[in-house]
């Protein structure tokens, strides 16, 4: 029979909030309405969100236009349209 090994660790037995991450962590799983993020942290990714929006946007607007349908002056033409521009009927040929 083997027996149990012993363990040095408290962390598993706390039952109280103690300044451990662990026992953090718990207590923040348990007690999701008490976490609030602070309104400094709120306010500087705000910041960062309001900054990352305007750099993809100036990048947007650097970038070069791409004419990915040239045929088609608008998206929403119908598709049998379009085909009858691109793909000419096929025709047999025969052997004479």
């Amino acid at each position: 029979m083997t027996r149990k090994k012993k363990t040095r660790s408290l962390a598993d037995k706390v039952t109280i909030r103690t300044g451990r991450r662990k026992d953090y962590k718990k207590w923040r799983h348990e007690n999701p309405d008490q976490v609030v993020s602070s309104p400094r942290f709120t306010a500087k990714k705000r910041q960062q969100r309001k900054l990352q929006a305007a750099r993809k946007l100036a990048r947007q607007e650097q970038g070069q236009d791409i004419a990915i349908h040239k045929d088609s002056p608008d998206a929403s033409g119908s598709s049998q349209a379009d085909l009858s521009k691109t793909d000419p009927p096929k025709t047999e040929k025969k052997d004479h």
